[in-house]
């Protein structure tokens, strides 16, 4: 732990230093965090009450990156760690059509949650709840003060604004408002958790973000988490706080959730298991000082995310030239053919999956088949466009050893509408497939653009 102080970094990250990174960093708009754990417990029977008042058993979230994933933890933990109220909270946070059409927004409260107000899929999505349910008693907006969300919920009489603190970026937000609403809203104690993340000692998570930023300097960037099965959830969240915070100007660490124990040279591994609300409170709040204290270590701004923005541009360019001029798929025989010639040592695969939700085993099945095809090289899996708001900085920003391989639905989905716009949500997801493509080959990274009927033609 040479060349680092631990009790010298505590100190200077919970006083919110923003000399901890390099000059021209955004921490002095992004560390909210940090203590935000403190009101949100002055408030936690306030939470509970208005919970509790809400009549709906099925809470639908709209929102993407960090809006969504903190809650669909939670609401993937609800009955395991023996928190249930009898809700149940389905995230959308997919332009996937077929999706979209099956989310159960008639009998659902809706809870929309965006920190811009401004992010193109929460607002398409919104339109289109919408257009099937508009009792607005029965909606809630999470968002940044006097954002155009937040204007919108006022002038439509919306259930309840909450307006979060600005200065908590979305990766780093679970347990600020939009962690937490949905966590009561699921009968979550929330004075348990906030708790629990307090208590956290932050020399401990400092520690950790100490050793993975010096194993990822050392060449050991795949940041191996490794869950029970049942618990793969917390893996993505981890995945899109890591990925977003670290991937940038060449470097970063490429986290890999999986289930089993995996080996490599590259790899730098920690293990996780949650037991309690308790537990999932603390890690959450560990992970976040651990994320910071990497970006310390590797001299980068772990709150910014300079290549975030360039699939949206392209994804706005492609949707400007009506109808898509779409691009060529490959078979699902190609891909074989296309990771022998391209993984090298130290290399990743990223599986980019733009399909229905639903896949998930068989995208797992996919990830453990070429990783043991490829001697055991790091492999991600995530759906598309989900990880355009997160692990999609790695991709573009971080090291050059990304292997993109994108899946696309050969005859997507048609004619589930977006009120107010000239297009459908096939043809949103298709222009977020192309313009993610031509971002990754903007990068010279290395993608195939797989077309397929089912996933399983890969397997």
């Amino acid at each position: 732990m040479s060349n680092f102080d631990i009790k010298n970094l505590k100190t200077r990250l919970l006083t919110k230093d923003a000399t901890l990174w390099p000059e021209g960093n955004v921490s002095q708009n992004r560390l909210g965090w940090i203590d935000v754990i403190k009101e949100i417990h002055r408030e936690a029977k306030d939470l509970k009450s208005w919970a509790e008042n809400i009549d709906q058993e099925t809470i639908v979230l709209i929102g993407m990156g960090g809006s969504s994933l903190g809650p669909l933890v939670l609401s993937t933990f609800a009955g395991t760690l023996k928190k249930p109220n009898g809700r149940r909270m389905v995230v959308l946070d997919t332009t996937s059509p077929h999706t979209v059409e099956n989310a159960p927004i008639e009998d659902a409260f809706i809870l929309v949650s965006s920190k811009s107000g401004t992010t193109l899929e929460p607002n398409d999505l919104m339109a289109h709840a919408r257009s099937r349910m508009s009792d607005f008693s029965r909606y809630a907006f999470i968002t940044d003060p006097n954002t155009e969300l937040a204007q919108l919920g006022s002038a439509l009489g919306v259930n309840k604004v909450f307006s979060n603190r600005s200065d908590i970026g979305g990766r780093y937000s679970v347990l600020s408002y939009f962690g937490l609403v949905p966590a009561a809203l699921m009968g979550y104690d929330i004075a348990e958790l906030c708790e629990a993340a307090a208590d956290l000692d932050p020399e401990e998570a400092i520690t950790l973000g100490v050793e993975a930023g010096r194993a990822a300097l050392e060449g050991m960037n795949k940041l191996t988490i490794q869950v029970p099965d049942q618990q793969r959830a917390f893996g993505l969240w981890i995945e899109q706080l890591v990925a977003e915070s670290t991937g940038k100007h060449g470097i970063g660490c490429v986290p890999v959730p999986t289930s089993d124990k995996e080996a490599g040279s590259d790899r730098f591994h920690i293990e996780l298991e949650l037991r309690s609300a308790g537990d999932l409170g603390a890690q959450f709040y560990k992970l976040e000082v651990a994320t910071a204290i990497i970006g310390h270590v590797l001299n980068i701004d772990p709150f910014d995310e300079p290549n975030v923005a360039e699939s949206k541009a392209n994804t706005n360019k492609v949707l400007s030239n009506l109808p898509i001029q779409n691009i060529e798929n490959q078979s699902p025989d190609a891909l074989d053919v296309f990771l022998k010639e391209n993984v090298k040592e130290n290399d990743y695969i990223s599986i980019q999956a733009y399909l229905p939700y639903g896949s998930e085993e068989h995208l797992e099945q996919l990830r453990v088949k070429l990783r043991d095809a490829h001697n055991g090289t790091a492999v991600t899996a995530g759906y598309g466009p989900r990880f355009l708001h997160s692990t999609g900085q790695l991709h573009k920003g971080g090291p050059n050893q990304v292997v993109a391989v994108q899946i696309v639905e050969r005859s997507p989905y048609t004619g589930i509408e977006i009120p107010g716009k000239n297009y459908d949500f096939a043809t949103l997801i298709t222009a977020q497939s192309i313009g993610d493509y031509q971002s990754l080959q903007a990068h010279q990274r290395r993608v195939i653009r797989i077309g397929v009927d089912q996933i399983s033609e890969l397997l």
